[in-house]
């Protein structure tokens, strides 16, 4: 294990990050240089727990205590290769991820938690630098050709698993730019785009072929796939966003939020935009709907817009600062302030929107809001709200962005030209095990089979539905499997 006494003589420290008020003038990553023997002695925090409850919690099954051990020894090769076995992306992960490894940390029963996401940014960081990161190609190749529709992170990590097992992949994605979510809904002071430039550069050496601007089902017929590869793996995130159809939604200035964000994305790759289809925050009144991480990312891009005011209102009420003693291992619903809301931001709890208010050139000038109070429904046995009577207020409002979530992924074109079964959801029906649609040479991962969830589950299921193509494929297969993967303890048995 690492110190026995390090979370002793160490408490949780972070990078700091750069002032708000100079962090709001570019799109730049927020956090200074933190050293290297600041981050050993984070990483000696680790108790190396007998039962280490951090891999239930990381849906990847990261090997957490190990590789922080390594860390600790200051053998940054070795924590690499343990942290790469179970994570093809740490550079992704360790930016973006929320940690439920942290929340799982037996550690922060009684005390901060260890430092899990930072470690991991380090080692893969780290392992760029120093050249730890070479190109993986695979001795042989199998013969297969696998397609995989959709880069973000799900496909990508379906991508590089099959490479590896020797398939040969082509990767179709129908925008420009390969990153799915990654690249167009993650604003760039969270993940600069050169990070995943970078690991897109290390798995074409590997032998992934991308291809981009092609969009399944309308440049290439769906069926085509079925024809050209011997399997297909479908992951292509949930995008249909959940609208809010009250009175007024039609007016200019109403805008999903993933529209705002993708905008704003390709202005810093330095695209042009068509100017009447410019949104901007600039000088306005801007209020978002939707209290979770996309509402945060609005609010981020509002203010480096230089918004003349940003509210961001949440239907739920608001949850307390500090997690009760009967929530751990999960995950706790506690109040989360990120460094958009250190920037500057009103926000509100338990708020109902009524309507949006125009002036004459149908233009939104004003929210009707209204407060809620939630309760449990005694003939239901459910939680639900109630508005509060004389609670109505109207405010100022010239963008209104909806982050309010997905729905499904789209069913139009490729989803239709496969018949394909959908769940209840309106998500892609594939068993849980095999990751198998009704097609059986076709399968599903990531957002498009699970619904809108985390980067960290995209890249799980993505590493697992590669695993079940390749025994698909070849009856066999030496990719990793979590270790608490029903098939895999199936398999063991016997």
């Amino acid at each position: 294990m690492a110190d026995p006494k390090g979370f002793l003589k160490h408490t949780r420290e972070l990078p700091s990050s750069r002032k708000p008020e100079e962090r709001i003038n570019d799109y730049r990553e927020i956090y200074e240089p933190f050293s290297a023997e600041k981050t050993v002695n984070q990483a000696s925090r680790c108790m190396d727990c007998g039962v280490p409850f951090c891999h239930s919690g990381c849906p990847l099954g990261n090997i957490i205590p190990e590789f922080n051990d390594a860390v600790y020894q200051e053998n940054w090769d070795e924590a690499y290769q343990i942290l790469s076995s179970t994570n093809n992306f740490p550079e992704f992960t360790g930016r973006i991820c929320p940690a439920p490894c942290e929340a799982a940390c037996v550690l922060g029963i009684n005390q901060p938690p260890v430092a899990i996401e930072h470690i991991e940014k380090s080692i893969a960081e780290l392992a760029f630098e120093k050249g730890y990161v070479k190109p993986q190609i695979p001795a042989h190749r199998t013969g297969k050709k696998v397609a995989v529709v959709g880069s973000g992170p799900a496909g990508l990590g379906a991508a590089a698993q099959l490479n590896k097992a020797g398939h040969e992949v082509t990767l179709f994605e129908r925008k420009d730019r390969v990153g799915g979510l990654l690249r167009y809904g993650i604003p760039d002071f969270k993940l600069e785009k050169w990070v995943i430039e970078r690991r897109v550069g290390v798995m074409e050496q590997e032998g992934v072929n991308f291809r981009v601007n092609t969009n399944i089902g309308v440049d290439i017929e769906a069926k085509q796939l079925l024809s050209d590869f011997d399997a297909v793996v479908l992951a292509g995130g949930s995008t249909i966003p959940r609208d809010l159809p009250i009175p007024g939604r039609e007016l200019k200035g109403v805008h999903f939020a993933m529209d705002f964000l993708e905008q704003s994305n390709r202005r810093q790759a330095g695209d042009q935009l068509p100017a009447d289809a410019d949104i901007w925050a600039t000088d306005k009144h801007v209020v978002v709907i939707g209290g979770g991480d996309t509402g945060a990312d609005c609010v981020g891009t509002s203010n480096r817009h230089r918004a003349a005011s940003i509210t961001q209102i949440e239907l739920l009420a608001k949850p307390p600062k500090e997690r009760d003693e009967y929530s751990w291992p999960n995950w706790p619903m506690i109040l989360r302030t990120s460094s958009s809301h250190e920037e500057g931001a009103d926000r509100q709890w338990a708020i109902q929107t009524k309507r949006f208010i125009g002036d004459e050139q149908g233009q939104v000038k004003q929210l009707e809001l209204v407060k809620v109070e939630w309760g449990m429904d005694q003939t239901t046995g459910r939680y639900s709200f109630k508005e509060v009577a004389g609670s109505e207020q109207i405010i100022p409002c010239d963008l209104a962005l909806l982050a309010i979530g997905f729905v499904h992924p789209q069913h139009q074109g490729m989803l239709e030209q496969l018949g394909v079964e959908l769940d209840e959801r309106g998500n892609v029906k594939a068993n849980e095990q095999k990751y198998q649609t009704s097609n059986k040479k076709v399968f599903a991962a990531g957002d498009m089979r699970r619904g809108q969830s985390l980067v960290v589950w995209a890249i799980s299921e993505g590493r697992e539905c590669a695993r079940q193509v390749d025994l698909f494929l070849m009856g066999h297969s030496s990719l990793e499997a979590k270790e608490d993967s029903p098939l895999m303890l199936h398999e063991i048995e016997e």
